[in-house]
């Protein structure tokens, strides 16, 4: 089998590695729940790349992002609910009815001020359609948060159910009143450090870091881009230790936290 730039050949690659017997081992044993993570992963190593402006590496990453999607179609075809070409299908018509000012006839078309408002219209009518093919019993009561997809990263998550809440008003005005939201979380860390309940930290510091997600917000600051950057400074300033210690023959094992600390306070200036 040859490469292809025909995306039928990518499908027949992932239907050859999931054929029983004779298709790859790993492949055959992996199921929707098993995959989910690498499909989160390599959404994210897409965003990297876009992120370093390396286009190779953007190029690669999108392929596996794609790959993603090929497979959770085929093991869904295999299961007789949908192929791929559904998938596809699904989102043409999607795409096609969200934007009825660009593939409307010549009578259709609305001004740019209206797309936004038009766009919301028809998510609202599509999210409708949606809970009437649900059993009644799922649609009992719906939550204004019930339109924050489950599925996305905990981070993101947590910024867009502050969001929702504050559209009712359910919110503070003032992002000093949420700093000391984030003083009072750390406080309530603090005090159960003492009772060194595993699960009690674990909550507490949750309600840490959504409290943080909270100021990010009212800061117009994106969680995810500013800790992506905070990683980035973390590796700068580490790396600048390692190479100091290595320029007089030393290592971090040999060095001591104090070394290390003073190290760091360099790099912080340097950087």
């Amino acid at each position: 089998m040859t490469p292809s730039r025909d995306i039928s050949r990518l499908i027949e690659i992932m239907a050859a590695l999931r054929t029983p017997v004779t298709g790859c081992p790993w492949d055959l044993e992996q199921n929707f729940a098993t995959i989910a993570p690498y499909t989160i992963e390599e959404a994210y190593e897409v965003a990297d790349a876009i992120t370093r402006g390396d286009f190779d590496d953007l190029r690669e990453e999108l392929g596996d992002l794609l790959l993603q999607v090929v497979y959770h179609a085929r093991m869904a075809e295999e299961q007789n609910a949908f192929a791929f070409g559904d998938v596809v299908e699904a989102i043409t018509r999607k795409m096609i009815r969200r934007h009825p000012h660009v593939f409307a006839d010549k009578d259709g078309n609305i001004q740019p001020a209206g797309v936004k408002s038009a766009w919301e219209r028809i998510k609202a009518e599509e999210k409708a359609e949606r809970a009437a093919r649900r059993p009644p019993e799922e649609t009992a009561h719906t939550s204004l948060l019930a339109s924050v997809k489950a599925g996305l990263p905990a981070l993101a998550r947590a910024m867009e159910l502050q969001r929702k809440a504050s559209t009712v008003g359910f919110d503070w005005n003032d992002p000093r009143a949420v700093l000391a939201k984030i003083r009072e979380e750390a406080d309530e860390i603090e005090a159960a450090l003492d009772g060194k309940d595993k699960e009690e930290l674990a909550a507490e510091t949750g309600d840490l870091m959504f409290a943080v997600v909270n100021l990010a917000r009212h800061v117009d600051a994106n969680p995810e881009t500013a800790l992506r950057a905070t990683n980035a400074k973390f590796e700068r300033r580490f790396a600048y230790i390692e190479k100091a210690l290595a320029a007089k023959g030393r290592s971090l094992n040999g060095a001591s936290l104090e070394e290390m600390d003073a190290l760091w306070n360099e790099a912080k200036r340097a950087t």
